[in-house]
């Protein structure tokens, strides 16, 4: 690690990363009060997460090539600002025309913010890039397993605007954190460092002309892909099909991101002697063995039990693959680290944009379409990791 690392400041770029969770998250219990005090249908307001995600993932390709040509503090700056400056706009938004608009630039701004954060975290961690992710992830988790109970506990003694108004708080006192401690790391790594281009899609061209990248990009969106999935489905799996309360899948929810942050734990103590390619390829065993389980225990129409157990697995198994795809792309790439962020987070995004359709188009009432897509999205991490072994075989015999 380099020398200006404090324990603090992982903890500090893992809540900047926060505020866009917790903007997608803190809201939802409010969804239909915000219909009601605007005058609209709730389906715009449903609507304005599709937007958020997607003016995100537009804020990510916009603005990581920026952050390898101008500095990660300035971005980040200016994308807390202009987040809490949002924020406190939606406290008096009056109507939804208004409140889809700050949503836009809310999520725009927040990918200003955290497009920022991997290269800082492979800047601190170096060749030790998959640890650093994995204590950002852990760390990361807590906001979506705290967030939806945050913005229900908000409308028991607030109304929705006052979730706003804890969200702008906390954007503000994130951008005094980073004013006051954040470094600007800029400068390249190595002193040998390649010139850098000035032109906005060189960074692109560098990412997406290299051989060895290509496969674990593929690898990283079929991973997302497997994610978007359980993320979509898992309220009709549990709640729909199994048919427990929402009290309890809060809580079966809740241990699955639990599973997730014990995924990281276990990644951020063992990365660093087995490093982070047979840390993925661990990953990738568990989650088609537990794949396989899911599908086999649904057929056989056995307990609820057994898919928690089998889900909670294959969901630590996905952090492992894609904690450390993230790695394995932070490190290949050193000074094109704000570049390869926005290609993978964009893509993520694109490629769990296909769970909703493919459930939707592939539904028969029972869990069997869902643990087929799980196994499918696995399936692919697989296809494509032997991909990646063959061009490295390739390139070896041809040096």
């Amino acid at each position: 690690m380099t020398r200006e690392f404090h324990p603090f400041l992982i903890i500090l770029l893992s809540a900047v990363i926060a505020i866009t969770l917790l903007a997608v998250d803190m809201y939802l219990p409010a969804m239909p009060d915000i219909a009601l005090s605007l005058g609209t249908h709730i389906g715009n307001v449903q609507q304005s997460l599709s937007i958020f995600l997607a003016a995100y993932a537009s804020g990510m390709l916009l603005f990581g090539p920026l952050a390898d040509q101008w500095g990660r503090r300035p971005l980040a700056i200016f994308g807390l600002s202009g987040f809490s400056l949002s924020s406190i706009g939606l406290i008096f938004a009056n109507n939804i025309e208004l409140f889809l608009t700050l949503r836009t630039t809310q999520a725009f701004c927040g990918a200003a913010a955290t497009v920022v954060i991997p290269g800082i975290v492979r800047h601190l961690y170096q060749e030790h890039t998959a640890k650093g992710m994995s204590y950002l992830s852990m760390i990361m988790m807590l906001a979506p397993l705290l967030a939806p109970g945050i913005g229900s506990g908000i409308l028991w003694f607030g109304e929705w605007r006052t979730i706003f108004a804890v969200l702008a708080i906390y954007g503000v006192l994130i951008f005094a954190l980073v004013w006051k401690w954040l470094p600007e790391i800029s400068q390249p790594i190595n002193s040998d460092a390649p010139k850098k281009s000035t032109h906005f899609f060189s960074g692109y061209k560098v990412v997406f002309s290299n051989p060895q990248a290509r496969p674990m990009i593929a690898s990283m969106m079929f991973g997302s892909f497997a994610f978007f999935c359980f993320i979509t489905a898992v309220s009709f799996l549990y709640i729909k099909y199994f048919g427990v309360s929402e009290q309890v899948f809060s809580l079966l929810f809740g241990v699955n991101v639990l599973f997730l942050m014990f995924a990281n734990f276990i990644n951020s103590r063992l990365v660093t002697r087995y490093g982070p390619l047979r840390m993925l390829r661990s990953g990738l065993a568990i989650g088609l063995i537990s794949a396989i389980i899911l599908c086999a225990v649904n057929y056989m129409e056995l307990s609820i039990a057994y898919t928690v157990i089998a889900i909670a697995a294959l969901m630590g198994s996905l952090t492992l693959m894609g904690t450390n795809s993230d790695a394995i792309l932070l490190i290949k790439f050193p000074h094109n680290s704000g570049t390869t962020t926005a290609v993978s987070g964009t893509l993520r995004f694109g490629s769990g944009a296909f769970a909703g359709p493919l459930l939707a188009f592939f539904y028969t009432g029972t869990a069997m379409p869902f643990c087929f897509l799980m196994l499918a999205g696995v399936t692919g991490v697989l296809i494509c990791q032997i991909w990646y072994w063959k061009v490295n075989k390739n390139l070896t015999v041809s040096h």
